[in-house]
């Protein structure tokens, strides 16, 4: 592209999503401010909500991962809440991004909606 010449955005790039800065569910205190390390999202597990799946599993693995991963002065909830996204997959991932921005603000609040989905008491 020559120098001081603008690109003009193709139909599909104007009629797509603006995804930059788009609000999660999840409220995460922005005065801890610290990177997840691609080290640390590898070693997640993951979770898909295939049948035969234990969510109570995974939680526990996801816990372990974080605890022994969390960095120095950051509180383990906020490495909970920034690393949960990076844990699921598939349909679990597009259930993730229909929650509405905002709605957990809390830990104990994301479990409680992740098993109320994937693990219903009926």
């Amino acid at each position: 592209m020559q120098k001081g010449v603008e690109r003009q955005q193709t139909l599909k790039e104007l009629t797509a999503p603006n995804m930059e800065n788009q609000p999660l569910c999840i409220n995460i205190d922005n005065n801890v401010n610290f990177e997840l390390k691609s080290g640390f999202i590898h070693l997640l597990p993951t979770f898909n909500g295939l049948a035969g799946e234990d969510p109570h599993t995974y939680l526990k693995e996801f816990h372990m991962v974080c605890v022994g991963m969390k960095p120095n002065g950051v509180d383990e909830e906020q490495v909970k809440l920034k690393a949960f996204p990076f844990y699921l997959k598939g349909a679990t991932n597009a259930w993730f991004f229909s929650i509405l921005p905002g709605f957990i603000g809390t830990w104990n609040a994301m479990k409680k909606i992740f098993l109320e989905k994937y693990f219903p008491v009926s």
